[in-house]
């Protein structure tokens, strides 16, 4: 079975900012663009663009907080994204089992031919 992939959702999740900017919501539990911006080597007007896309997917969610937005990690998208990454890590590992036993089956045939 092959999982079907959100490619939106890893799109975004694939920028190393986007990346960094979700471990430091993370931690901090909810953050604006400014002060993500004190911390990463992105402007503020970036930082900003890269919360639009990561909301746009569902992973973070701002709320009104004076002239800013306050952004908190969507806990059950994160958890949708790791589910999907693990089922696609398991479906390369069975893939990768299969080449495996096909190189190993012509290894043999051969080793086979050549003792002939």
């Amino acid at each position: 079975m092959t999982t079907v992939v959100d490619d939106d959702l890893w799109s975004a999740i694939g920028d190393p900012t986007r990346r960094r900017m979700l471990d430091l919501l993370l931690a901090d539990g909810d953050s604006t663009a400014t002060s993500l911006s004190e911390r990463l080597p992105v402007t503020r007007q970036a930082i900003a663009k890269h919360l639009g896309v990561l909301d746009r997917v569902g992973l973070v969610h701002g709320t009104p907080a004076g002239r800013e937005r306050r952004y908190r990690v969507d806990e059950a998208q994160l958890a949708r994204a790791v589910a999907q990454l693990a089922q696609v890590g398991s479906e390369w590992d069975a893939r990768l089992r299969r080449i495996k036993r096909l190189a190993e089956a012509i290894q043999r045939a051969k080793e086979k031919h050549d003792a002939q």
